[in-house]
């Protein structure tokens, strides 16, 4: 089984602010058919109020990021499959609920996680 990470950026959800409800259940409504399939492994949406920190070996804290996550905002859950075509289906089916494309990735096999 590999763990496959499943995000969008936050501003490519377009969505009228009418619609969200429907939206946010449609979302949820498959993150339950994640979970009862036994692949959801955990999800979310960054919290884009909060400032990101940059935390250095010695403790020490910044209030930045990475340039190249500055703009990491959106959603996000990760998912275990056995496949990814199962990936990719289940990328569809939460695009289709979000109203946006989803990008996917693969986390490397690790043992231990």
């Amino acid at each position: 089984m590999t763990k496959f990470l499943i995000s969008f950026p936050g501003n490519a959800m377009q969505v009228p602010a009418e619609e969200m409800p429907a939206v946010s259940e449609a979302s949820r409504a498959v993150i339950r058919e994640a979970k009862a399939a036994g692949a959801y492994v955990f999800g979310g949406g960054i919290n884009s109020e909060v400032a990101s920190l940059m935390v250095s070996a010695d403790g020490s804290c910044e209030t930045r990021t990475y340039p190249q996550t500055r703009e990491f905002d959106g959603g996000f859950c990760v998912l275990e499959l056995p496949s990814r075509d199962d990936a990719i289906q289940w990328a569809a089916r939460i695009a289709e609920a979000c109203r946006c494309a989803q990008e996917l990735r693969e986390f490397f096999y690790d043992p231990e996680s």
